[in-house]
């Protein structure tokens, strides 16, 4: 499946939504609404009540329900497909044109982000010698998850930079609470991938790393870590054989896979969670691809730039820098 979350306007205000994506018609179909409705028509007596409870609008939410969440969904798709409905319960709207929608990130406010340096390529043209931990540890750096930029959003260029990259990741969201968790188990904590591009004010990064902290300003601001358009189940994706490439103004300027990962999603779980709890919502950033970001061809972005990252199974990720 592909989940997306989305905000439609209702008479109270906005509201927030989680969508399954059907690809026959090209809509996004309300979980909530449609599951809800499709309990009411199989008697159930309180249908919105049970909807809400097991599959909530807000993804943080949504994952923590597990299985019950992912089955809502996949009965709300079946659903549309046997029944053709567009409304539901007090004339719901269940479905939507994806044109008409804003797509926000998948999830919207994660619990956490970590971004990991794993892919051999980016490691070899970044450093001259690369460091021996690297090869035993899939080390990361905790990004800010109330810095969250969504698709389709202008970001502001950072008052304080003159050299603003991107970079080309895939991340890893998590739908399973645990500890000290196994790389043979570590799959089962897997909720879906996403497209993550880590932007990044290289000068200010640079200046901050010689004293052997950060990256903290270098990329954190309004926006920085920008995740969507989908989130997509494991089963729907080969991993390591999806094409990703990145496009600057319709320009590509990168291209690659994940089938050169150092440490896996896997080992990053088994490592991370040593002595510590994972949460649904959690988010790890692959990394960065080989060739994957201006650092490496010391290429950099400009204001008005728009950034496309294209991921196969999952979408395209596209974004405009613009003055504050």
């Amino acid at each position: 499946m592909k989940l997306a979350s989305f905000d439609v306007t209702a008479e109270t205000g906005t509201e927030r939504r989680i969508g399954v994506y059907n690809k026959e018609t090209d809509e996004l179909i309300d979980v909530t609404a449609t599951y809800a409705q499709a309990l009411a028509d199989e008697g159930e007596g309180s249908p919105r009540e049970v909807a809400a409870a097991h599959a909530p609008t807000d993804m943080v939410d949504f994952l923590s329900r597990s299985d019950r969440a992912m089955d809502a969904a996949q009965r709300a798709l079946e659903y549309i497909n046997e029944t053709n409905a567009t409304t539901g319960l007090d004339e719901t709207t269940l479905r939507y044109d994806t044109a008409d929608v804003t797509l926000l990130s998948p999830v919207p406010r994660p619990n956490s982000i970590r971004d990991y340096m794993v892919m051999a390529e980016h490691v070899e043209n970044v450093f001259d010698d690369i460091p021996e931990p690297w090869y035993d540890l899939p080390v990361y750096y905790k990004g800010d998850a109330d810095c969250i930029g969504h698709p389709g959003q202008d970001i502001e260029w950072p008052s304080y930079s003159e050299k603003m990259d991107y970079e080309l990741e895939l991340a890893a969201v998590l739908g399973k609470k645990g500890r000290d968790i196994s790389a043979d188990e570590a799959d089962e904590y897997i909720a879906g991938y996403t497209i993550y591009n880590d932007l990044s004010a290289r000068d200010m990064q640079f200046e901050e790393m010689e004293v052997n902290l950060g990256p903290s300003k270098g990329k954190d601001f309004i926006g920085s870590n920008v995740f969507g358009p989908y989130l997509v189940t494991p089963d729907e994706i080969e991993l390591e054989e999806v094409e990703m490439k990145a496009r600057v103004n319709g320009e590509e300027w990168s291209s690659g896979t994940l089938g050169a990962m150092q440490h896996s999603f896997a080992d990053m779980i088994e490592h991370t969670s040593q002595s510590q709890y994972l949460y649904p919502g959690d988010v790890l950033g692959s990394g960065t691809v080989g060739m994957g970001c201006g650092l490496e061809m010391d290429k950099y972005l400009e204001r008005g730039d728009t950034i496309e990252l294209e991921a196969e199974g999952i979408g395209t990720l596209t974004n405009t820098l613009v003055d504050e």
